[in-house]
């Protein structure tokens, strides 16, 4: 053994279904992470369990800096280390044991593609000569496993042996029926001691028709820790089940009686459904996950990192901050609450709305990175005002164009590096309005891309002279090795200095075992409360359910799925200015929506190396980048034309 690395470490367990502490060993030389019970049983060879390291992909949680996980032969194990720098230590040893090992087996694979025979050239005789020659040690060995399996069957067979023996034509394996194996659907196979318990790397079950033969070896407690399994595995009494890290499918609902299986039979057609509607994003997508590891290690920054045009979601961020107001009534009706508690509840209610319509699809894909300078702009008619609205437009402010009753929207792209984005939404009407700026910190986590958005936003509701500060949640895309999907997860914050009112929001991530996607919760404080007046629980993309501290009963608080959308009106590209989102990306979109990414990709390519050219000449004349519309005031964008002035 070449030992990189050993130690305790605690692994999840499906029995107890919790953390059990193990010794671990990580054995450069066969690419093995082997555990004991403890440190003694290691040094007697009594190994629990190993994992296989050659193709294996690692995984952390950026919520929690001790957890990792490693995902081989199609499962994934979970560990948890004491701290943050144990774990590190642990993911860097581990990284460069599976890169090593993944690099052996791409140099055997292109030895053997070398001395490879081409079959079209062989000689047709010897094909047929050495076809024979397996054949007949093929059939040899059929037989000695039919014989070598009779003095093991179970005694509660000997009478039906006792049958065959009596029986005038037996059932024997001969040349003549190897012929009807090998013809008729022959398969071989690892047979259930072999996948499920790992180290019976032998043991494997032929069947052809109604035969099934199969050869069995006891399983010893102790193994040779240089004996390199074919798959990894864990002690059967400790792993029943393993966990992944994401199910894709929800399990179907509604009642039904025992012996009512159409559930179950609807759900597989139901996920061939989506895999059939999905299936070239996945087929993409496969080369997304290749393109990430070739570049990155974990924990990894990935702005810098030029990502694939097929995985685009062909909009620009900025165009997706703007989905924020959705639900255009919702924020503007923040003036019409009557009371500071009512302000803030309204607040909160327009805050998680703002989230689902953000997302199209049930895949997850990234928008646009925003060229320095690049801009978007769009206004919503409010559905109260629909009859009502003006028809005089503004002449000034984010949208010119639009009327004042309206709610009106405008971004910019402020800095490249690092890419941060700053917005603005109005309502004159009704006086309010809201201004903010994300920067967007991007981490490569193994198992999924972590996107944390630093940066904070402000509602002004200028008839009362208040003000609510809001952070913003992070966000993941999980399952990238599968099928990406969307995951919201942190903390946020809404307060009001002011009227002393304040909001925890917590997007909950989905846990390994257990629990269900996109949950939230959340405490509305009234000042100088210790205890929450308000709470909200459910899904930010579903149900969430509001319960007063004076109410007994639970009500519905938001439902987004039946919340109409007010649809954004935006100019058409040919009237757009250049630097607008739609106009400048319209040569990929097209060729996305298309499906040519060739032309995608070239036209993606011209507007980035255009931004690296101009950003080369202001270096050489030593200049800065000017800001259109924002202006930066103590680490904050700031619209120019703010509806306060």
């Amino acid at each position: 053994m070449a030992v990189v690395m050993e130690g305790p470490l605690s692994k999840w367990t499906n029995v107890v279904k919790g953390w059990q502490y193990r010794w671990f060993v990580l054995d450069d030389n066969t690419g093995l992470l082997s555990y004991y019970t403890s440190k003694e049983k290691m040094m007697r060879g009594a190994r629990r369990g190993c994992l296989r390291l050659k193709g294996a992909n690692l995984g952390i949680d950026d919520e929690d800096d001790s957890t990792f996980t490693i995902s081989c032969d199609q499962k994934t194990f979970h560990f948890q280390a004491r701290d943050a720098e144990e774990r590190e230590r642990w993911i860097r040893a581990l990284e460069d044991t599976i890169k090593r090992h993944s690099l052996i087996r791409k140099q055997r694979a292109a030895m053997v593609h070398e001395i490879e025979f081409d079959p079209m050239k062989e000689n047709l005789d010897q094909r047929l000569a050495e076809a024979e020659a397996y054949y007949k040690i093929l059939s040899k060995q059929i037989k000695v496993e039919t014989e070598s399996m009779l003095p093991i069957v179970p005694d509660h067979y000997s009478n039906s042996r006792q049958e065959q023996s009596n029986n005038p034509n037996p059932t024997s394996i001969s040349d003549n029926n190897v012929d009807d194996i090998l013809i008729d659907k022959l398969s071989i196979r690892p047979s259930k001691s072999e996948s499920s318990l790992g180290p019976s790397p032998t043991s494997t079950t032929v069947t052809a028709g109604e035969l099934s033969l199969s050869r069995v070896y006891s399983r010893s407690p102790s193994i040779a820790r240089d004996q390199v399994p074919f798959a990894s595995y864990s002690s059967s009494d400790e792993e029943d089940v393993e966990f992944f890290d994401a199910d894709e499918f929800h399990e179907h609902s509604g009642e039904r009686s025992e012996d009512d299986n159409s559930a179950d039979l609807l759900l597989p057609i139901q996920k061939a459904a989506v895999l059939l509607n999905e299936a070239d994003a996945v087929e993409q997508h496969s080369s997304v996950i290749t393109h990430l590891l070739s570049q990155v290690r974990l924990g990894m920054d990935l702005t810098k990192v030029v990502l694939p045009t097929f995985i685009l979601e062909r909009r620009s961020l900025l165009e997706m901050y703007a989905d924020f107001f959705a639900h255009p009534d919702l924020f503007s009706g923040i003036v019409d609450q009557p009371t500071p508690r009512d302000r803030m509840v309204q607040v909160v209610r327009w805050y998680l709305s703002a989230f689902h319509a953000g997302r199209k699809g049930s895949i997850a894909k990234k928008p646009y990175n925003p060229i320095l300078g690049e801009t978007f702009r769009c206004f919503w008619v409010l559905p109260e005002f629909a009859s009502t609205r003006s028809q005089e437009s503004l002449e000034e402010g984010p949208v010119p164009w639009a009327a004042k009753e309206d709610v009106t929207f405008i971004a910019e792209q402020v800095s490249h590096h690092p890419p941060i984005s700053a917005f603005y939404a109005e309502n004159r009407a009704k006086s309010i309005s809201f201004g903010a700026h994300i920067w967007t910190k991007s981490k490569f986590l193994g198992l999924s891309v972590g996107v944390e958005n630093v940066g904070q936003g402000c509602v002004s509701v200028l008839p009362f002279d208040e003000e609510y500060i809001v952070t913003f949640p992070n966000g993941y895309g999980r399952s990238i090795l599968t099928v990406p999907w969307m995951e919201i997860g942190g903390k946020v914050a809404i307060t009001c200095a002011k009227t002393g009112y304040s909001a925890t929001v917590q997007f909950h991530c989905k846990p390994f075992y257990g629990g269900k996607k996109h949950r939230i919760s959340c405490e509305v404080m009234a000042p100088s409360e210790k205890k929450p007046f308000l709470t909200i629980q459910g899904e930010w993309n579903g149900q969430m359910y509001a319960k007063f501290a004076d109410d007994e009963e639970e009500t519905l608080f938001i439902d987004t799925k039946t919340l109409p959308i007010t649809q954004k009106m935006v100019k058409r590209i040919q009237k757009q200015e250049e630097f607008e989102s739609r106009r400048l990306w319209q040569d990929v979109t097209i060729n996305l929506k298309k499906g040519d990414v060739d032309k995608a990709t070239e036209a993606k390519h011209k507007l980035e190396e255009r931004q690296r050219g101009e950003a080369r000449e202001r270096k050489e004349l030593g200049t800065n980048w000017e800001t259109k519309l924002f202006h930066e005031v103590g680490g904050h964008w700031v619209y120019d034309k703010l509806l306060q002035k």
